[in-house]
């Protein structure tokens, strides 16, 4: 069985991974940067030496690169059981005074990442009849909040493409997975003053997906709400 995992070299995407590659499944993951992608193999084989682990160096804010990555996993494997696209970036601002082009990059990343990605796997998942999407939506996606800014539009236009999709593949028997997560330890608040016992584990948030994914055919969890125990940031 394969999990595809994008942004998987670091907090919620290198938890996800983990989780999964612990389970038993084959591994596809990308990110940006080559020497994190590289030890993450390591690491991710290391934890299972049956496994077969493919790792791809992608900027998922080009489509192009998008591509790529989805021709390498279709080559290689011949199912898709799961897909988490995890892969985004957080940028705090306002729509009004932040600058030009952050729009346009946020949701290149934030949103038609998981768009494209999903569309080139899904055919597999259509033709096995089963599947499992789960996309990385956020708590900034359900409530405006100040500082939001096109972050927080990226996210709200990610909820919408989950819903739809669930819609969509409802009677195909493929499930879809909104992960609407709070402030999670991570490198997005890194440098930040806050301590870390104030923000949820990303290995929690593994879990929750991992807890979703175990359900009956019949079943699926269509949101995850997971917020820290003492709020939001």
């Amino acid at each position: 069985m394969l999990a595809v995992v994008t942004g998987a070299t670091k907090g919620i995407g290198r938890a996800v991974a983990e989780r999964f590659v612990r389970e038993g499944f084959h591994i596809a993951f990308c990110a940006r940067t080559e020497s994190e992608v590289k030890s993450t193999v390591v690491a991710l084989q290391a934890l299972n030496s049956e496994a077969c682990i493919l790792g791809e160096v992608a900027d998922l804010s080009l489509q192009a690169d998008v591509m790529r990555f989805a021709e390498s996993v279709l080559k290689t494997f011949s199912s898709v059981e799961v897909l988490v696209n995890n892969a985004g970036v957080y940028r705090p601002g306002s729509v009004c005074t932040e600058p030009e082009g952050n729009m346009d990059y946020l949701l290149r990343l934030n949103l038609f990442s998981a768009y494209h990605l999903t569309r080139a796997l899904l055919p597999r998942m259509q033709a096995a009849g089963k599947g499992h999407i789960f996309n990385m939506c956020s708590v900034a996606g359900l409530k405006a909040y100040p500082g939001g800014g096109a972050y927080s539009v990226s996210k709200f236009a990610l909820e919408g493409f989950t819903q739809n999709l669930r819609l969509e593949l409802m009677t195909q028997g493929i499930k879809v997975t909104a992960i609407q997560a709070g402030a999670t330890m991570s490198d997005s608040w890194a440098g930040s003053d806050i301590p870390a016992e104030r923000m949820m584990r990303a290995d929690d948030v593994a879990s929750a997906i991992w807890s979703a994914y175990q359900l009956s055919p019949q079943s699926v969890v269509e949101s995850i709400l997971l917020r820290p125990q003492l709020g939001d940031l």
